[in-house]
């Protein structure tokens, strides 16, 4: 019976080479998958129980970074435990293309402060329905923002249903689209700003940037979707992942990016185009049925980081659900790709 053994590769581009140990497996003695996490290079030589194996060469594969795959004979003791990774051309392939964060809710959990910085704007430009200063206290927006995808789309869905409001930007209620859509445009710009001078004192939920470094270094695109506006969207990027993380996104999608909001799947379908990837072979993290509906809509596999009001939701149809990110790992969402049913 195969008992297992390390997997050593060195890196020749380091100023200090270095050996960075993994796992081989296979069911008939090909590679199934070998998962290497870290920046190395081209493989120089591997050994197995202090014996060379034969390098396969040609192409890239889950190992990420430039190191070539190899092939592990079947002689040596290796443990062949069976796995789901895939060859092309002699090296292994993850089952993951592409690895999709939302980010309000997932990245951040903002929803209170996208309340309170609609709350300001409201307060600021006195925007009433009839008699009554417009005030969304926290149990109405948590039913809101997981009804309504978007800034936008939130106030007009609000102001459909109880009147179009006063303010001091327009002393009766506006009429024409126009005059609407006027409105819309100056609550959401004031608020974007407003949601800003909040968002500095923010932080990524846990296990957010580990899991994004985790796939960086395996070859594994990535890509943020999010409803809201861009320069919304940008600027709390750029302050919780750092800017360098940031301009390494593969893909970067905001609202103003499609024409339909989710639960429409148009801002997946768009981010599979523009990533080149597989719809079946990207996993979406969300934290809300809205988004859920989006995912699996683009015909995605999705999981899902609940926040404490969207905790409650009928998940139905995400591959898993955790209270956030922390401790899960990349190898752990690969499984749940490889579980998911395929998409016809």
């Amino acid at each position: 019976m195969a008992t297992s053994s390390r997997l050593l590769v060195t890196s020749r581009t380091l100023s200090v080479s270095r050996v960075h140990e993994s796992a081989a497996t296979s069911p008939t003695g090909s590679v199934g998958r070998v998962r290497i996490v870290g920046l190395l290079a081209t493989a120089e030589k591997n050994a197995l129980v202090g014996r060379p194996s034969l390098s396969c060469g040609g192409g890239r594969g889950i190992l990420g970074g430039g190191v070539i795959a190899l092939r592990i004979p079947v002689s040596g003791k290796v443990d062949f435990a069976a796995g789901s990774g895939r060859r092309a051309g002699g090296c292994c392939k993850a089952s993951l293309d592409a690895l999709i964060f939302d980010c309000d809710g997932v990245i951040l959990e903002s929803e209170d402060l996208h309340r309170r910085a609609y709350n300001l704007t409201f307060e600021h430009f006195n925007v009433k329905c009839g008699s009554k200063q417009v005030h969304w206290d926290t149990e109405f927006y948590d039913v809101l923002q997981n009804t309504i995808g978007g800034g936008k789309p939130k106030m007009r869905w609000y102001f459909a249903r109880n009147g179009w409001p006063t303010s001091s930007l327009f002393e009766t209620a506006p009429e024409s689209e126009a005059e609407q859509s006027t409105l819309i445009d100056a609550l959401q710009d004031w608020k974007t700003e407003k949601y800003k001078d909040l968002i500095r004192s923010g932080a990524p939920r846990p296990g957010v940037l580990e899991l994004m470094d985790e796939a960086r270094s395996m070859g594994i695109k990535l890509a943020v979707c999010s409803a809201a506006t861009k320069s919304s969207v940008v600027f709390c990027l750029t302050n919780l992942l750092g800017k360098e993380r940031f301009e390494q996104l593969d893909c970067f999608l905001a609202g103003d990016d499609v024409k339909h909001k989710k639960p429409d799947p148009s801002i997946y379908k768009v981010a599979a185009e523009k990533l080149g990837a597989s719809p079946g072979r990207c996993l979406v993290v969300e934290d809300s049925v809205i988004g859920l509906q989006a995912a699996l809509g683009a015909g995605m596999t999705c999981v899902i980081s609940y926040t404490s009001s969207t905790s409650k939701q009928d998940f139905a149809g995400a591959s898993a659900s955790y209270p956030n990110l922390g401790g899960v790992s990349l190898n752990e969402l690969i499984k749940v790709v490889d579980a998911a049913p395929a998409v016809l």
